[in-house]
């Protein structure tokens, strides 16, 4: 039989470690809900973003009840992407029927901005597993555990893992370097419209964007040794 004093002792322990758990001398850290992060690899990227852009742009244009013509404009000191993007914004707003002005006379003028972010972190390969999730948590609410599942269920689960696992891989994975592209659509010193995106970038690519890569190591010189005898 335990001793009162020892039984009091013990208890005593479980209170202040259930107190410790409950403060902290500065905030723990906690990750962000799962969200996905598209990564631009090619033009073609561009101009899906560039569709995006105008539809949602042309849809606060229409909430605002306004229907004059737009002008794009180039940003200054324009990388290969700033002019990739203003030709695909412009293609995109005449095919939808918009006015669009080569000269910015009488017209809203449609901006854009890039950002390129780089973080030295590390940055994990995380695979969250969304479709074994989405499969798994069906099989959950219909109270089936793995020794009631049958051999058709348990694939449908490796057919859901395997395909978060290919959608994971396909991406490439999260990069060190992110593109935040800022759109902007302003009258008279008003914003009427501004949409602010952020995508992964690969580092390879930096310099579409107007930031060159870092530069190389420089190579040390090699260390002769002499050798002198006795």
């Amino acid at each position: 039989m335990i001793p009162k004093t020892i039984r009091l002792l013990a208890l005593g322990a479980g209170v202040m470690l259930l107190s410790a758990c409950t403060t902290a001398p500065i905030p723990v850290s906690a990750n962000f809900p799962l969200t996905v992060q598209p990564k631009v690899r090619s033009a073609g990227h561009w101009q899906l973003l560039s569709r995006d852009v105008v539809a949602q742009t042309l849809e606060t244009l229409n909430q605002v009840g306004t229907a004059a013509p737009v002008f794009v404009a180039l940003p200054p000191q324009a990388t290969e992407f700033d002019r990739a993007f203003r030709e695909f914004l412009i293609t995109e707003l005449v095919k939808t029927g918009r006015v669009v002005m080569q000269k910015p006379d009488n017209s809203f003028e449609l901006s854009y901005q890039t950002q390129v972010v780089r973080h030295r972190s590390f940055r994990p390969h995380f695979v969250p597993g969304g479709l074994t999730m989405l499969t798994a948590g069906l099989y959950a609410l219909y109270g089936l555990r793995a020794e009631y599942m049958d051999a058709k269920m348990l694939g449908a689960l490796g057919l859901a893992a395997a395909g978060d696992t290919i959608a994971s891989s396909n991406s490439g994975g999260p990069t060190h370097t992110e593109l935040i592209l800022t759109t902007t659509v302003a009258t008279g010193g008003r914003y009427l419209t501004r949409k602010t995106d952020v995508y992964y970038i690969e580092e390879e690519d930096i310099a579409l964007f107007g930031v060159l890569p870092p530069p190389a190591a420089a190579a040390k010189p090699p260390v002769i040794l002499k050798v002198v005898g006795p």
